[in-house]
């Protein structure tokens, strides 16, 4: 028995990566399916989906629905309006290039919705492929393979099975990680803007390559920087910019109307928010939630910035001084601190607070870097669990105002 085991461990280690990540990437979503067909079957009337609900039912639920309306109907050039005046819920809130990709491959596979699914798990295996390549130089392979199971079956892992960007977003996003991180800056002219219109998170990469060519300047003597680099960094962070207010630009454009897609936005953040929204500012989400929900909690609501506070620290401390984190790389600690940074100055947390941290994937990196088989057993147990628990209450259930994926 020993001996058929380790033939078969060594057989798995020599076979092509594309296939073991394959094979990891099919059980994942093998296990997803069946957390779904669970939640299909538990779904009542009550629920947003119905007592009959179905799988195709959950790809093209929620947001899927408005990159269904955007790939059908284009945008709207007059922005609707609420009874009391504010601007209403819109389709100017999602980006173009997923809704499209989706209706082009939905006229391969029969409809919109399939080919939403086809495009999120293609790019959810690739998206694996190209995390375990931006890892594996950095804390091995085994880990990198490690971090990738993590990656393919953690809580959020629904996300690779519905109509929503985040899939393509986090290719895209780890095939520019990679090519910041290996000098290839020439990529990055191509990856930039797929970016900007794929999801927002283009200016938090703007920022990461601010802060790139700042180490690197500092680091120039031992990790020499030629001209044409800081040429580079330079140009790409002035069109990850441009292209980050681009779609703004655009919806302005095109309602008349150059606050209107921050007013979109906002119609979203007025449900949470007694007495409404007056205007974006910086910042004021997370002090505005951390109120909101200690206030839910029958907390006092003075400990919601109180504990925002401990939270931001805490972060800050762990991407500074973690051995684990330290692992996977100053490129990649830099692009998280980036990354938590845009999400503290735009966004406002709620519900959908986890699905927005996926971009932090790589830093499973640091969760798969222990070697100890009890520990990675634990973290993967976990991760179904959290599954479990995300699908459960979004799909299952969906019917009140925190059960919004």
């Amino acid at each position: 028995m020993a001996h058929l085991a380790l033939s078969a461990a060594r057989r798995w280690a020599q076979a092509p990566l594309a296939l073991r990540i394959a094979v990891i990437y099919l059980v994942a979503r093998l296990v997803t399916t069946g957390f779904f067909l669970v939640a299909a079957s538990l779904s009542t009337s009550l629920s947003r989906f119905g007592a009959d609900a179905g799988l195709l039912d959950f790809v093209v639920g929620w947001d899927a629905q408005w990159y269904w309306l955007v790939a059908e109907n284009g945008y709207p050039a007059d922005l609707p309006l609420t009874e009391s005046g504010d601007v209403a819920e819109n389709a100017w809130a999602f980006m173009p290039v997923f809704a499209y990709a989706a209706k082009a491959l939905g006229f391969i596979f029969g409809s919109w919705g399939a080919g939403a699914l086809v495009l999120s798990l293609v790019a959810g295996y690739l998206a694996c492929l190209a995390l375990h390549r931006l890892l594996r130089d950095r804390i091995g392979g085994s880990a990198a393979t490690w971090a990738v199971v993590f990656f393919a079956t953690g809580p959020l892992a629904a996300m690779f099975q519905v109509g929503y960007a985040e899939t393509l977003f986090l290719l895209l996003l780890f095939l520019a990680l990679d090519a910041t991180t290996r000098r290839r800056y020439g990529r990055l002219y191509l990856l930039i803007p797929v970016m900007a219109f794929t999801r927002p998170g283009i200016l938090a990469f703007a920022l990461f390559l601010g802060l790139h060519g700042i180490v690197r300047w500092f680091r120039r003597r031992e990790d020499p920087l030629a001209g044409r680099e800081v040429a580079h960094i330079v140009a790409l962070g002035a069109l990850a910019v441009a292209t980050g207010f681009g779609w703004q630009l655009i919806a302005g454009l095109v309602t008349g109307d150059p606050g209107a897609y921050l007013a979109t936005e906002l119609a979203w953040r007025r449900h949470w928010i007694v007495g409404g929204v007056e205007g974006f500012i910086p910042f004021e989400g997370w002090v505005q939630a951390s109120q909101f929900w200690f206030g839910q909690w029958g907390l006092p609501t003075w400990g919601g910035p109180l504990a925002l506070v401990l939270l931001v620290v805490a972060a800050g401390a762990a991407l500074l001084s973690s051995p684990q984190v330290r692992a996977v790389g100053s490129d990649l600690r830099l692009w998280s601190a980036s990354y938590l940074l845009y999400l503290l100055a735009v966004f406002f947390p709620q519900s959908s607070t986890f699905r927005l941290l996926l971009p932090l994937s790589p830093l499973w990196g640091a969760v798969a870097v222990p070697r100890s088989r009890w520990w990675r057993l634990g973290v993967l147990a976990a991760c179904l669990l959290g599954q479990w628990l995300w699908i459960f209450p979004m799909y299952a259930l969906g019917n009140t105002f925190w059960q919004v994926p």
